[in-house]
C-alpha cells in the first residue's frame, strides 16, 4: 500500500481521486465514462506514480486498443508493466463474463438474428489464442445455441477437420445447423484457400443428412470475416 499514499494536497485533487469515475458512474451512468476510467473501475488502485485511470490509458494504448487488451491471455497479461496477478485475473474475469452473457443469449434468441452478437462471441472464445482452434456451434432448427465443440487446434491445413467426425456430433446434438468458426493468430483475416475448400466439403457432408451450415467465421484480434456475407458459402 505504500505506493498509494499521498499528501493532503495530492488527495485533495478532484482529478487524481480514485473515486471520481465510480461517482460519475453512478450519478450519470456507464455510458458516460470513458473506457480508460471504466477500466480504472475494476482494477481499483494504480501503481507508483500513476493512478488507476492513467494505468488503464497505457493498458489500452500499449494492446492496440480496448479489444486488445480484453482478448489477451494470462501469459501476455503477466508481462504488461503495472499488471500483477490480481489486476490480470480482474481483466481475464471481464473477457469471461462477457463471453458467457453473450453465449446466454444466443442460447434463447435466433442466432440468424445476432449476427453481430455471433462475432462477438466468437472474438471472445477464439481472438486471444496463439494457435488456431476451430470451433462448431451446433444449433437448433430455431438457430439457437445448443452447444460449441472444439473439433479441431492447429492450422487447417496441417491439423485435419474430419467432416464426418463433424456430421456425428451435429446429429449428437439434435443439430439443424452448423457455424463454423477458426481464428487466424496471424491477424490477417483473409481466408486461404485451405478455409475455402473445407467449408464447401463440410457444408455438402452436412446436406446429406439435412443440416445447414450458416456459416464459417475467420476471427483474428481485430476483426471477424464472414464468409456467407462474402458469398463464399
Amino acid at each position: 500500500m505504500t505506493n498509494l499514499r499521498a499528501g493532503p494536497a495530492a488527495r485533495a485533487r478532484p482529478s487524481s481521486s480514485p473515486e471520481r469515475p465510480r461517482e460519475r458512474l453512478l450519478a450519470h451512468g456507464p455510458e458516460v465514462l470513458t473506457s480508460a476510467e471504466l477500466l480504472a473501475i475494476i482494477l481499483r488502485t494504480g501503481i507508483k506514480g500513476c493512478d488507476a485511470v492513467t494505468l488503464s490509458h497505457r493498458l489500452i494504448s500499449h494492446c492496440g486498443g480496448l479489444n486488445g487488451l480484453l482478448a489477451s491471455n494470462a501469459a501476455t497479461l503477466l508481462t504488461l508493466p503495472g499488471l500483477g496477478r490480481a489486476k490480470a485475473c480482474e481483466i481475464l474475469a471481464i473477457n469471461e463474463l462477457s463471453r458467457r452473457a453473450l453465449e446466454e443469449e444466443l442460447r434463447v434468441g435466433e442466432t440468424l438474428d445476432q449476427a453481430a452478437r455471433v462475432k462477438r462471441y466468437c472474438t471472445a472464445l477464439l481472438a486471444h489464442l496463439d494457435i488456431e482452434h476451430c470451433v462448431a456451434l451446433y444449433l437448433d432448427s430455431r438457430f439457437r445455441l445448443i452447444d460449441c465443440e472444439e473439433i479441431s487446434r492447429g492450422t487447417l491445413s496441417q491439423s485435419s477437420v474430419y467432416p464426418r467426425e463433424v456430421v456425428k456430433a451435429a446429429l449428437r446434438h439434435h443439430a439443424a445447423a452448423i457455424i463454423l468458426a477458426h481464428n487466424h493468430p496471424s491477424g490477417v483475416a483473409e481466408p486461404s484457400q485451405a478455409d475455402i475448400a473445407l467449408t464447401h466439403h463440410l457444408r455438402k457432408a452436412l446436406a446429406l443428412v439435412d443440416i445447414r451450415l450458416l456459416d464459417h467465421l475467420i476471427v483474428t484480434r481485430n476483426t471477424t470475416i464472414s464468409l456467407a456475407e462474402r458469398g463464399a458459402l
